[in-house]
């Protein structure tokens, strides 16, 4: 699945396959907690979290792996460290394996993004 036409994001999780939903759907009640005052909202076919109408955070399972996708660049350069070990293009962390994924990093990704307005870029 690349991009979905489904309308909302439980739409969403009831279609991707059985072995992706619980890691996806950890990965929605993780970005749930810790994004306060953020709408979640399906863009670009995958689930994505907006602040004034801006998506900040996205994720999506993807053919080949599981994409996270951190649009603030003020954030990835904050974590540039912990970042250089994972498979991170521009903005999207890509979790080959779901089983691996880092979700105290991606928790911590979470609370930054939140803690205050940034470019999306």
């Amino acid at each position: 699945m690349v991009q979905s036409k489904a309308e909302d994001v439980d739409a969403y999780l009831a279609e991707v396959p059985q072995e992706r939903r619980e890691v996806l759907s950890r990965l929605r009640a993780l970005c749930v907690g810790e994004l306060a005052g953020f709408r979640e909202v399906m863009a670009y076919g995958m689930p994505a979290y907006e602040r004034d109408g801006a998506a900040e955070i996205a994720f999506a399972s993807q053919k080949q792996y599981i994409s996270f996708y951190l649009m603030r660049g003020d954030v990835r350069e904050a974590f540039e460290e912990r970042l250089a070990a994972q498979d991170m293009g521009k903005a999207c962390l890509r979790f080959r394996k779901p089983e691996l994924i880092d979700f105290e990093l991606v928790r911590d990704l979470l609370k930054a993004t939140a803690a205050g307005p940034g470019q999306v870029r």
